[in-house]
C-alpha cells in the first residue's frame, strides 16, 4: 500500500500523522468483517490463487534471560477442508482460541480469510508456547546490544521480534504482493497512530498503524491476511499482533515544530524475495518442520552490516532522551524558583 510525497514542509509531516497513504485491495474482505464465529468462517471454498502474483555496555541491559526455543521435534497435517466430513466438523470445534491463532498464523491467514484455503498446515501438536514454531532462531548474537529490533522475512512472510538479542515474539505478515512490492533494507519506525484513514477512501481504516519508510507511505497495521503477499507494499498483521506491536514499538522523536527529526525509532530489516508463482513455502512444513527455519548464522550475516547504523541511531536516541529529561528538570527546577 503506497503513496509517494514529493514535500517534505513541516505541514505535510503534521499531514502524515493523521492519514496514511495506503490503498485497499478491493479482492480481499475487509478486516472490520473479521468478527466470524469459527463455524462461519470455516468453508469448502478452494483457496484462491492471485493471477498478478503467478504471472550499551552490560550493566546498561536490563536483566533478560537468555531464551531457549527447542527446534521442532514434532511434525505437521494437511487438512483438506470439506464442509461436511467428520474430520472438519471434529476440527471447526477443536480449534479455538490459542489454537486457531496457531493455524491461522502459521497458514498466513485471518478469521474472515481462512475459508479461501483448500488445505491448512496443522501442527501434530498444539503448543501452549507459540514460540516454538517460530522459523527464526532464539538468540542473535549480532543484537545483542540492541534494544529492540523486528526483522521481515520476504520469502517466508513472518516477521521476528528481539530485545537483546533474544526472540519475544514473531507473527505472519502479507506484505507487498508483486506488482507493488515492499522496499527492503533497514528502516526505523516513524509515528503511530491506532487508527489511520486512508487517503483514498475514508472507509478504509487501518488499525494499529506504526509508519516506517515515512515519504514512501509504508507501514505495518491490521489488515486482510489472505495467506499470500497481497497489499500496497504495506506490512499486514494479524489483529493481535498489530496491536501488541503497537504498544511495544519506540517512534521516533522530532524536534520543535515537528519538521526535523531528533531520534529515530525501533530499527526493522525487510530481507529477501517472495517464491512468486511456486509453492506456497509455509506449506513446506508438510514435508519438513525445519521448512521454513532460518540459522542464527544466516540472519547475523543479514543483519551485521546495519549494524553500525542501529548502533549509532540508538546511541542518539538515549543521547536526546536524556536532554529531554535534563530540560524537563531545568525548567521545573526554574518555576519552582518563581514560586519561591
Amino acid at each position: 500500500m503506497k503513496f509517494k510525497l514529493k514535500h517534505s514542509s513541516p505541514l505535510f509531516i503534521v499531514l502524515l500523522l493523521t492519514i496514511i497513504q495506503c490503498k485497499k485491495d478491493d479482492s480481499l474482505p475487509s478486516s472490520d468483517k473479521n468478527n466470524n464465529s469459527i463455524t462461519d468462517i470455516l468453508s469448502p471454498d478452494k483457496e484462491k490463487a492471485e493471477e498478478e502474483d503467478i504471472k550499551k555496555t552490560d550493566e546498561e541491559k536490563p536483566d533478560v534471560p537468555d531464551v531457549v526455543i527447542p527446534r521442532k521435534d514434532f511434525g505437521f497435517y494437511p487438512w483438506v477442508y470439506k464442509n461436511t466430513d467428520s474430520v472438519s466438523q471434529k476440527n471447526k470445534k477443536e480449534f479455538t482460541g490459542k489454537a486457531l491463532y496457531t493455524i491461522l498464523a502459521l497458514n498466513r491467514l485471518d478469521r474472515a480469510n481462512i475459508g479461501r484455503a483448500d488445505t491448512l498446515v496443522v501442527p501434530a501438536k498444539i503448543e501452549d508456547n507459540f514460540l516454538i514454531y517460530s522459523p527464526f532462531p532464539g538468540h542473535l548474537t549480532s543484537l545483542e546490544n540492541v534494544k529492540k529490533f523486528v526483522f521481515f522475512s520476504y520469502p517466508i512472510q513472518a516477521f521476528g521480534v528481539y530485545e537483546y538479542g533474544n526472540l519475544i515474539k514473531w507473527g505472519p505478515t502479507s506484505m507487498g504482493k508483486k506488482s507493488t512490492p515492499t522496499k527492503k533494507g533497514l528502516m526505523f519506525a516513524n509515528w503511530k497512530k491506532e487508527v489511520a484513514i486512508s487517503t483514498v477512501s475514508d472507509e478504509w481504516k487501518l488499525r494499529w498503524n506504526v509508519n516506517v519508510a515515512n515519504f514512501d507511505g509504508i507501514g505495518w497495521h491490521q489488515y486482510a491476511m489472505p495467506g499470500y503477499p497481497a497489499s500496497h507494499s504495506c506490512l499486514r498483521m494479524l489483529e493481535e499482533d498489530a496491536k501488541w506491536m503497537y504498544t511495544w514499538v519506540d517512534t521516533w522523536i522530532l524536534n520543535k515544530g515537528g519538521a526535523t527529526t531528533r531520534a529515530k525509532g525501533t530499527p526493522l530489516i525487510v530481507y529477501g524475495d517472495y517464491p512468486w508463482g511456486k509453492r506456497r513455502p509455509w506449506k513446506k512444513l508438510l514435508d519438513s518442520p525445519e521448512a521454513n527455519n532460518m540459522t542464527e548464522d544466516e540472519m547475523n550475516k543479514i543483519i551485521e552490516p546495519q549494524l553500525a547504523e542501529i548502533m549509532k541511531e540508538q546511541d542518539n536516541r538515549d543521547l536526546v532522551i536524556q536532554q529531554i529529561e535534563q530540560e524537563k528538570k531545568a525548567k521545573a527546577d526554574s518555576l519552582a524558583n518563581v514560586k519561591n
